[in-house]
């Protein structure tokens, strides 16, 4: 009997489920002190990642990839105790998900809260990681659009607010001269002015010269209208411009014109870089590298494959690709490339229409259009050309990039011309150009471009027959350029530092002589010290003069152990036939966004020049920047000064700035006075809580951000980081949500005894806090008077009606106890 009753304890405990068990803590112990007091439901926080539900600032990653900055994201509350992402229809498309292609979640409102997405997409499900605020989405690649990575959905493109931009730097001087010649004042203004509306840019440059002896004169240098086309991914523009110069010569215009604009493009497709082709025997990993770092890394499926959207690497240099096949076996394969300014990406169309009116200085101003086309084609090749027409000038133009593989790449192309300048003979003739790059890692040795041009005497570029014809001289057009060749090459030598060297030489029919320029250089480093020495050669053809030659060498020590952002410097500058120069100063930067910076620089002269000194300072705030300096020398003492910056008018108001940049972004915080923004120096907001950022990328993600540590103590924002994508030339707004208010440490009381804690308490704006021991709860941004909102167990329970004491308007947490009806 004693066996059987052991037997069926043993077989009671085998059937009995498995149980894990676990510590849990017993909210009830709350009571302890309190009995009878409410208990909030904390069974949420009893799981790993578990939190109340509610809204919160995430990091979204869709299949791994970034989608911009912190988002607000809705959760709530699973079966698990786990909270849900509650992610609309709208979200999804702008992370790239194909909605059409599942007609339940395409026939759902954009801004449907769906709590599970994978009713809707199979296999589709989102991981909150509290612990990061990191929001995980994972989406099956079926059901992700293909974009190129980098990729900018052009919906998202701003076209920015309407807005009036005025770009000015002034500048000025007094000279006074020694031994009774007098003084001279003169001062100069260069203004950019803008109009934005809707996708139109409408833009002005001018200037104002005044001097003593020749008066003032103000000029128009160009105006112009313009906008993207984005189905083109193009840049339409009216007015004033230049031509584009990669297959003719630029020239200047006024008129219309069509051209394609690359910074459209995502990065990975933007400049050259080779296809590359291969055959997978299984699911494998493709891994590109280039110089020992990883640049490209993709997987596919079984048989060939095709990679077309590399970043832009350097000019040249071999890629190293690896196919990792599902049994871990590797197969790898070396890939050479280099490419000449004009290659383009397989398939790629680069081109630009222009018409209009030839601007010349006192020459002539025909009607005249130009064609350009640039097209990859397969093979690392590329084939472009182009035509101009004018009544007085006709001339058509091919040629042909190919990539060479160890061996760099090389570009030829021929132009034909026919011009008939006013008052001369009709000429005709053709010009050659020859174009190579290449790298060679092995030595560190880069040629960025080697040029060869030849013209025949009868060749002549449109700028040529317009801008040197003079009535009847006929001999105004003789002098047509003959020969170019230029090089430029560059040389590591590892710890030595780096040489390099660039030249040029040219001449022209019926001159004697070549115009030449050379220059070559070592630059280097050595604990922090740096060195430099530099040569330059200048020559110019049909003149007596000798040739101009430059040595110079200098060197520039740190003096941190002294002088914070300080450098000590010295040079020494000898002409052939001239004098012989040495310099000796001190250079920095000060204050504590490093917003001044300064120069004082000593020299001495031989052969009688004598003595001469520079101060110079300029301070680089919000609103722009002021410079001053001070020169002497043995025949003058001059004062100079400067002051440059823009001023922008947007629906918010007038902000002014530092110099304008073709996009900008416009912070608005009501509020936030004097907050620095970030990775921008001396830029605060205003009185009124706005600033600019001058320089933002276009049709690119920008983050934009401020430092909280600059914010008052009764100033609070859902988050300091905003992301804005403008179009070229655009003035978009950076919104943050700023509350003023003070910062308070409420005790909440509810019907005698203290509001349970984890209960959330809710201002009626926004802010929000978790009710600690006692029934306290911090807030931030919190109004002289106002409303909160207190909620426990999935419910709300009871609201606080409060009015803060004036008479604590300076303390910097305010503490209260609040009745909670």
């Amino acid at each position: 009997m004693r066996r059987f009753v052991h037997y069926s304890s043993l077989m009671a405990l085998l059937l009995v489920p498995c149980v894990q068990a676990r510590e849990t803590f017993n909210i009830h112990a709350l009571e302890i002190d309190n009995p009878g007091q409410p208990v909030a439901d904390l069974s949420a926080f009893a799981e790993a990642e578990g939190q109340q539900p509610g809204e919160y600032q995430v990091t979204v990653y869709v299949n791994g990839e970034q989608q911009g900055d912190v988002q607000n994201v809705n959760f709530v509350a699973g079966a698990d105790k786990k909270l849900n992402a509650q992610l609309t229809p709208a979200l999804l498309r702008a992370w790239g998900v194909k909605i059409d292609a599942f007609p339940a979640l395409a026939a759902l409102a954009p801004d449907h809260a769906l709590e599970d997405i994978g009713q809707y997409i199979p296999l589709a499900a989102t991981e909150f990681r509290f612990s990061k605020l990191q929001l995980n989405v994972s989406i099956p690649q079926a059901a992700m659009d293909s974009t190129a990575r980098g990729q900018v959905d052009p919906a998202q493109w701003d076209e920015g607010v309407p807005a009036a931009l005025l770009n000015y730097n002034v500048s000025g001087s007094h000279t006074q001269y020694s031994e009774g010649e007098g003084a001279d004042s003169n001062q100069y203004a260069s203004l950019q002015s803008g109009l934005n509306f809707g996708p139109w840019r409408l833009r002005n440059d001018s200037t104002w010269n005044y001097d003593e002896r020749n008066g003032s004169h103000w000029n128009s240098i160009n105006t112009q209208l313009l906008r993207d086309i984005r189905t083109l991914k193009a840049q339409m523009t009216l007015g004033d411009s230049y031509t584009p110069s990669d297959v003719f010569d630029s020239v200047p215009l006024r008129g219309a014109q069509l051209a394609s604009d690359d910074n459209m493009l995502p990065d990975s497709l933007r400049g050259f870089a080779p296809v590359i082709r291969g055959i997978a025997q299984s699911n494998a990993q493709v891994t590109v590298k280039q110089n020992g770092y990883t640049i490209y890394q993709t997987y596919v499926a079984p048989g060939a494959f095709t990679i077309n959207d590399l970043y832009p690497t350097a000019g040249s240099g071999d890629l190293d690709v690896t196919i990792k096949e599902s049994d871990g076996t590797e197969r790898h394969f070396v890939q050479p490339f280099s490419a000449v300014p004009l290659m383009q990406r397989e398939g790629r169309l680069k081109y630009a229409f222009a018409a209009g009116k030839y601007r010349s200085d006192g020459g002539a101003e025909p009607q005249f259009g130009q064609l350009t086309a640039i097209y990859g084609l397969p093979h690392s090749t590329t084939l472009y050309g182009g035509v101009i027409y004018a009544d007085n000038y006709q001339a058509g133009a091919l040629g042909l990039g190919i990539g060479l593989g160890e061996l760099g790449s090389l570009s030829a192309d021929a132009t034909v011309a026919r011009a008939m300048p006013v008052n001369s003979a009709n000429h005709s003739g053709q010009s050659y150009r020859l174009q190579y790059s290449k790298d060679i890692q092995a030595t560190g040795t880069n040629f960025t471009l080697a040029t060869y041009r030849y013209s025949t005497e009868g060749y002549y570029s449109f700028q040529e027959t317009n801008d040197r014809q003079d009535g009847d001289n006929r001999d105004a057009l003789d002098h047509n350029k003959r020969q170019k060749l230029q090089l430029d090459v560059s040389q590591r030598l590892g710890a030595m530092g780096s040489f390099f060297i660039s030249g040029y030489q040219q001449d022209y029919w019926g001159e004697r002589g070549y115009e030449r320029t050379l220059s070559a250089g070592w630059n280097g480093s050595i604990n922090g010290i740096n060195y430099s020495i530099a040569y330059s050669y200048s020559e110019m053809p049909d003149s007596d003069t000798a040739a101009d030659q430059q040595l110079a060498f200098s060197i520039q020590v740190p003096l941190s152990r002294f002088l914070s952002n300080a450098w000590a410097s010295y040079s020494v500058t000898s002409a052939k036939q001239g004098n012989t120069r040495q310099q000796l100063g001190i250079n920095g930067t000060a204050l504590a966004d490093n917003n001044l910076s300064y120069n004082v620089q000593q020299s001495y002269t031989n052969q009688g020049a004598g003595a001469s000194g520079m101060l110079s300072a300029t301070w680089k705030g919000g609103y722009g920047e002021v410079s001053g300096g001070y020169n002497y020398d043995d025949a003058m003492r001059q004062v100079n000064y400067g002051l440059k910056g823009g001023v922008v008018a947007h629906p918010h108001g007038v902000t002014f700035s530092q110099s304008l940049g073709q996009s900008l972004a416009i912070v608005k915080a009501p509020g936030a006075n004097d907050t620095r923004i970030q990775n921008n120096t001396g830029i605060y907001t205003d009185w009124r809580g706005y600033a600019v950022v001058p320089y933002v990328t276009p049709y690119k993600k920008n983050r934009v951000a401020l430092d909280p540590s600059t914010l008052r103590d009764d100033v609070d924002i859902d988050t300091a980081v905003q992301t804005v994508i403008p179009t070229q030339g655009a003035v978009v707004m950076a919104d943050f949500n700023t509350r003023v208010g003070r910062r308070a440490l409420m005790t909440l009381i509810y019907r005698g005894l203290p509001v349970p804690f984890g209960a959330e308490a809710k201002l009626s704006d926004g802010g929000s806090g978790i009710v600690g021991d006692d029934g306290q709860v911090y807030l931030s941004g919190v109004p002289d008077r106002g409303e909160i909102v207190v909620s426990w167990s999935g419910a709300e329970r009871c609201r606080v009606h409060y009015q803060l004491p004036e008479s604590s308007a300076d303390v910097p947490v305010l503490e209260t106890e609040q009745e909670c009806r």
